[in-house]
């Protein structure tokens, strides 16, 4: 694989304040993107007391050609898992939680009714926001009434990558139902939404710019963008490392497309600074 520009390598940190998170992340047996995804920013956020929970197991229904998540069979979900994930929040002292999920297509809604009760379950405890990142739920508009329901204060749902190159990044997925899962909770809630993707795949401007055409058009309150970074060997290869003049110019991109709300830089991913961007969007 090809060496990685200095601008996109992180230290790693041993805290602590780290291993009091890893601690209580064990204790609950819950698992992170942070940790399943191999995120570059894990140090960082370790040491400011939070993670990415990743509920309903370590493995994904889907195998979408960049993600570092083994695609298998999944276990049952686990019902004391909203509980823990409730507790850890508290245990950590959260104000903005961050809840994501592998995908589950073995379940006929797609898990929605477990991202319910984890939100419930926070709720009763704690009275820290709640953003949560799911799933398309093939689309399923009970499985969104479900989380409507719910109430998160943030939905995010990454589109990932553009419409070019979206089959060949996510086989399994599908560009326009990411729409319009996205459109379906702007247009039946005040819930905030959020969506983010990756560069470095092969897209060129247009590309990006009719992504963030048709994030807008379906009423996409928070963009997230950031640099693809191959897993293995075995995944996607890096078409282009954007430089950061060029992540500079994706900033203009946004704002010329009418995006108010953006993050986008070389290590963002979508839940990085978080509560931040949800606090610009409410202003």
């Amino acid at each position: 694989m090809p060496r990685l520009p200095e601008y996109l390598k992180r230290p790693i940190i041993d805290t602590e304040k780290t291993k009091t998170v890893r601690r209580i992340l064990k204790a609950k047996c819950l698992n992170t993107v942070c940790e399943g995804a191999r995120c570059p920013n894990k140090s960082e956020c370790y040491s400011a007391n939070t993670a990415t929970f990743l509920i309903m197991g370590n493995v994904c229904t889907r195998n979408c050609r960049y993600c570092n998540i083994s695609p298998a069979r999944p276990e049952p979900l686990d019902k004391d898992e909203p509980k823990h994930v409730a507790e850890a929040v508290k245990e950590l002292g959260l104000k903005f939680a961050v809840i994501t999920s592998v995908t589950r297509d073995d379940l006929p809604d797609g898990g929605a009714e477990h991202f319910k009760k984890c939100i419930e379950e926070i709720r009763k405890i704690s009275d820290a926001k709640i953003e949560i990142l799911t799933p398309d739920f093939k689309g399923d508009k009970k499985a969104l009434d479900i989380i409507i329901e719910a109430n998160p204060d943030v939905f995010n749902h990454n589109i990932e990558t553009v419409r070019r190159i979206f089959k060949t990044a996510r086989p399994q997925g599908n560009y326009d139902i990411s729409l319009e899962v996205l459109k379906y909770i702007k247009d039946n809630s005040d819930i905030v939404t959020k969506s983010g993707f990756m560069v470095g795949l092969g897209e060129e401007t247009d590309d990006i710019k009719a992504t963030f055409s048709d994030l807008k058009n379906a009423g996409v309150d928070i963009v997230t963008i950031g640099q693809y970074i191959q897993p293995s060997k075995q995944h996607l290869e890096v078409a282009k490392y954007y430089t950061l003049e060029e992540f500079e110019e994706l900033k203009k991109l946004a704002k010329k497309a009418g995006i108010k709300n953006y993050q986008i830089g070389p290590l963002v991913r979508s839940s990085y600074h978080a509560f931040s961007l949800f606090e610009k969007a409410e202003m």
